[in-house]
C-alpha cells in the first residue's frame, strides 16, 4: 500500500487492511496490481481520515473520494478491503451500490463470498431490495382465497391480468405451497420463471399499503423476513435506485440512515441520470380523470363499509364536492394544454409517435400557472381527506386502539384508501412544479406537454422535472452519509472530473484520483481509416458502413455500434446474403442468446458481426478472442432534444455558454470511452478499434476526444502515427 494511504489511519486498521488483503492474494492466487493497491490507499485515507465526534456524527467535510479505476484494475475486492474494516470500527454500515443486476449478482454471489472465504475477516452481508419486489402474504392469502376483499381495488390499480382466472390461482398455489416449504423466499427475482407484471401487482404492495407490525401476516412477512437480515448485515448490496427510493423517502425506511452509512457507488457515472428519474413528476390528465371517476362510482361501496366509524363517515361525505371541484378543472387543463399547443383539434390522424410540447425556459403560461396553483390547492384537500383516512384504518388494525370500526372491515380497504393517497400526492407534486416559479438566477426546472394516443383515445400529460440532480444529491446524499466513495470505469469526460462533479453535486474538496489501468493498450490500433467519412452526408456514410463491413475478415469477431436503429437496419438489408448470415442484430434476439450466439460461432471458428446500437457500447463483455474488432461507426452525441436536456442546453446558451462544447462533447467522450472500452477485457487481449466517423480529424473538438482515449496505437488514412 502507498504510505500516503496511512497519514490519517490508526496503525492497527492498517495493519488488518494490509493482511487481509495479502491473504486474499494468496487465498485466490492473485497477483498484486498497482491500480488496485493505489485504490485501496485512496480509500483508506479518504474514510479513515473522517473526523467524528463522540457520538460518531461526522465533523469533517472532505468525507467522498471519486476514483476512475478502468477495467482490470480489480476495483470491487479494493474498496470492500479498504472500507470494510474501516465501517466495522466506526461502527457504521457499508452499502455497495450498483447500477445493474449483471454487477449487484458478481458483487454479492462472487466478490463476497470471495472475500469471506480469504481474507480472515469476519463479516455478515445482505441484499437489499423494495419492498415492490417482495410477495405480500397478506395478498396471496387473498389471491388463494379467490379473489380481493375489496372487488374495486383491482380496478384502480388497474390489474387487468394476462392469465386466466385458473392460471392465476395455480400461480398464487404454486407461490404458497413454495413459500411455506421454504423453497422460495419470496422475492420476484428468484422465482424460477417470469411473472407477468399484472399478476405481480396483485401479490404485493407499497410503503403506503402495508400495515406493518399490525398485518395478522406480519410473521411470516417476507420483506420484513429480508429486513430482519438487513440488520445484521455490515455490508448492505443494493443499487442506486434503491438508495435513492430510500432518500427521497427521508432516508432509514429500508435501507440505513445516511449519517449511518458509507456509500461505496460502483457504475458511479450512472448516478445523476438516475437521481433526475426519481424527482421526475407526470400526470396524464385522463388517467386521473379515470381513477377519480372510478372513486366516486365507489361512494356507496366504502359508505356502506366505512360509516359505521363516526369520523370516516364525515372524511367520506367530503370526496364528492372535492371530486367534483377538480374533474371540471382537469378538463379545463386538457383544453388549455391543447390550446398552448396548437392541437385544439388533437393530434393529427398521421401523427403515429407522442408529440412534445416544450415550455423555453420552463416558464409555463400565466394562465397555467394559475390553473395548476388551483389545482394544487384542490389535491392538497383531498391528500389531507385520504391520509387521516388510511390513519384512522391503520389504527383499527391495533388491537389496543377502539376506532370503532372491524379490523376486518380496515384491513380490506386500506390498500385502495393507501393507493388514492399515493395518487393524490403525485398529482399534487406534478402542480406544485407547474405552478412554482424557478429562482431567477437558478436552474431552470424543465416542464413540457405531452400529446399522444393510449389504447386508441387522446391523452394529454403534464409533466416537469429537474434539469440537474446536482443540488439534491449534494444535500440529500453527500451532506448527510458519512462517507462514499464513487468509483466507475468512466467518471472522466476529456480526461477531467468537471462533467461529473456539475452533473451529480460533487464539491471540489473531495478527492479525485484517476488508477492507472493493468493493461497494455498498444495491444490495440485505433484506425480512422480512409473510409471514414462525415456523417452529415449521410448517403455517403450509409455505402461507406456497407461497404467497410463487407470487407471484413470471414473469420473476425466483430461489434460494430451504430448511433441510429434506422441505419442500422438499412446497413444490414443492404448487406450481400453471405455477409447478412454472420450478422446478430440487436432486438433480433434477446441479449442473452445473442450473446451465446456469437461466442459459439466464434468457438467453432466462424466469423461473427454483431450489430449493436448504444446500449451495447457499455456492459458487453467479450474477452479475448470473442472481440477482436470494435467498429464505431458515428460519434456518439446524443443531441439534447429532450424536454430535459434541451431546457439545460437552453440555458446554458442564455448565461453565452456552449451547450454543444459543454455537455454534448463531454457526453461523447465518456461514450467513446466506453464503446473502445469493449475490446481490451483482459490483459493479454488485443485488435482494432475502426472510427469511421470523419470528424474526428477535421473538427476542433476531434483532438480532444481523441486525447480522452486510452494509449492505442494510432493509424490514420492507413498510416501508423
Amino acid at each position: 500500500m502507498a504510505e500516503t494511504a496511512s497519514q490519517a489511519l490508526d496503525p492497527e486498521l492498517k495493519a488488518t487492511i494490509q493482511a487481509a488483503y495479502r491473504q486474499v492474494l494468496d487465498g485466490l492466487e492473485l497477483t498484486p496490481r498497482y491500480g488496485q493497491r493505489l485504490m485501496i490507499a485512496e480509500i483508506a485515507r479518504t474514510l479513515g481520515g473522517i473526523e467524528a465526534d463522540d457520538a460518531g456524527r461526522r465533523l469533517s467535510n472532505e468525507h467522498v473520494c471519486v476514483l476512475e479505476a478502468g477495467t482490470g484494475t480489480g476495483k470491487t475486492l479494493a474498496y470492500l478491503l479498504a472500507a470494510l474494516p474501516i465501517a466495522q470500527a466506526r461502527g457504521k454500515r457499508l452499502v455497495i451500490s450498483t447500477a445493474t443486476v449483471a454487477l449487484q449478482e458478481q458483487v454479492l454471489h462472487h466478490d463476497l463470498p470471495a472475500l469471506k472465504a480469504h481474507s480472515g475477516l469476519d463479516f455478515e452481508y445482505a441484499l437489499a431490495k423494495g419492498r415492490g419486489r417482495y410477495l405480500c402474504v397478506a395478498r396471496l392469502d387473498q389471491a388463494l382465497e379467490g379473489g380481493e376483499d375489496n372487488p374495486t381495488l383491482s380496478l384502480f390499480e388497474e390489474a387487468m391480468t394476462s392469465r386466466d382466472g385458473d392460471d392465476f390461482q395455480a400461480l398464487a398455489h404454486e407461490m404458497a405451497e413454495a413459500y411455506s416449504a421454504g423453497r422460495w423466499e419470496g422475492d420476484r427475482d428468484s422465482w424460477p420463471t417470469g411473472i407477468d407484471d399484472a399478476d405481480w401487482r396483485r401479490l404485493t404492495i407499497d410503503h403506503r399499503q402495508c400495515t406493518n407490525r399490525r398485518c395478522g401476516h406480519f410473521g411470516a412477512c417476507a420483506f420484513f423476513r429480508a429486513r430482519r437480515g438487513l440488520d445484521q448485515a455490515d455490508i448492505i448490496v443494493a443499487n442506486h435506485d434503491l438508495v435513492l427510493a430510500d432518500l427521497s423517502l427521508g432516508g432509514g425506511l429500508v435501507l440505513p440512515s445516511p449519517k449511518e452509512c458509507i456509500y461505496v457507488f460502483d457504475e458511479g457515472h450512472h448516478l445523476p441520470d438516475k437521481a433526475l428519474d426519481h424527482f421526475y413528476h407526470r400526470l396524464p390528465v385522463n388517467g386521473t380523470l379515470r381513477w377519480l371517476r372510478t372513486l366516486k362510482k365507489s361512494l356507496t361501496e366504502l359508505n356502506t363499509a366505512l360509516t359505521v366509524q363516526p369520523t370516516l363517515a364525515r372524511l367520506l361525505s367530503s370526496l364528492p364536492e372535492a371530486i367534483a371541484a377538480l374533474e371540471p378543472r382537469l378538463g379545463e387543463a386538457f383544453a388549455m394544454g391543447h390550446s398552448i399547443a396548437e392541437l385544439e383539434h388533437g393530434l393529427p390522424e398521421e401523427a403515429s409517435d407522442a408529440v412534445h410540447h416544450r415550455f423555453s425556459m420552463g416558464r409555463v403560461p400565466e394562465a397555467l400557472s394559475e390553473q395548476a396553483g388551483a389545482m394544487v390547492t384542490a389535491f392538497a384537500e383531498l391528500s389531507r381527506t385520504l391520509e387521516s383516512m388510511a390513519d384512522i384504518l391503520r389504527e383499527s388494525l391495533d388491537p389496543e386502539k377502539a376506532t370503532g370500526l372491524p379490523r376486518e372491515q380496515a384491513e380490506a380497504w386500506l390498500p385502495l384508501i393507501a393507493l388514492l393517497h399515493g395518487r393524490t400526492l403525485e398529482a399534487h407534486a406534478l402542480w406544485q412544479a407547474l405552478a412554482t416559479t424557478d429562482p431567477e438566477d437558478g436552474v431552470p426546472q424543465a416542464r413540457w406537454l405531452t400529446f399522444e394516443r393510449v389504447a386508441g383515445e387522446a391523452e394529454l400529460t403534464f409533466s416537469a422535472s429537474p434539469v440537474s440532480a446536482a443540488e439534491t444529491l449534494a444535500r440529500h446524499l453527500w451532506g448527510t452519509c458519512y462517507g462514499a466513495v464513487v468509483t466507475s470505469a468512466t467518471l472522466t469526460a476529456l480526461n477531467r472530473f468537471e462533467r461529473l462533479q456539475e452533473r451529480a453535486g460533487l464539491a471540489n474538496r473531495y478527492r479525485y484520483q484517476r488508477l492507472p489501468s493493468p493493461f497494455d493498450y498498444s495491444r490495440a490500433v485505433l484506425s480512422v481509416p480512409p473510409e471514414a467519412v462525415d456523417p452529415s452526408n449521410r448517403e455517403a456514410h450509409e455505402r461507406a458502413l456497407i461497404d467497410f463491413t463487407q470487407a471484413l475478415g470471414e473469420r473476425e469477431a466483430v461489434l460494430m455500434l451504430f448511433s441510429s436503429r434506422k441505419q442500422m437496419r438499412a446497413v444490414l438489408d443492404a448487406l450481400p446474403e453471405a455477409v447478412r448470415q454472420r450478422v446478430l442484430a440487436q432486438n433480433h434476439l434477446p441479449k442473452r442468446e445473442l450473446l451465446q450466439r456469437h461466442r459459439a460461432r466464434v468457438d467453432a471458428g466462424e466469423g461473427s458481426i454483431i450489430f449493436g446500437l448504444a446500449s451495447f457500447a457499455e456492459g458487453i463483455d467479450l474477452p479475448g478472442e470473442y472481440l477482436t474488432h470494435v467498429v464505431i461507426t458515428r460519434l456518439p452525441f446524443s443531441v439534447p432534444d429532450d424536454p430535459v436536456g434541451a431546457t439545460l442546453a437552453e440555458w446554458i446558451e442564455s448565461r453565452g455558454g456552449n451547450p454543444f462544447m459543454r455537455i454534448s462533447v463531454p457526453d461523447a467522450s465518456i461514450r467513446l470511452v466506453q464503446a473502445c472500452g469493449r475490446l481490451i477485457r483482459k490483459e493479454a487481449d488485443q485488435g482494432r478499434i475502426t472510427l469511421l466517423d470523419r470528424r474526428v480529424l477535421t473538427r476542433r473538438y476531434g483532438r480532444a476526444l481523441l486525447d480522452s482515449l486510452p494509449p492505442f496505437r494510432r493509424e490514420i488514412d492507413g498510416v501508423a502515427q
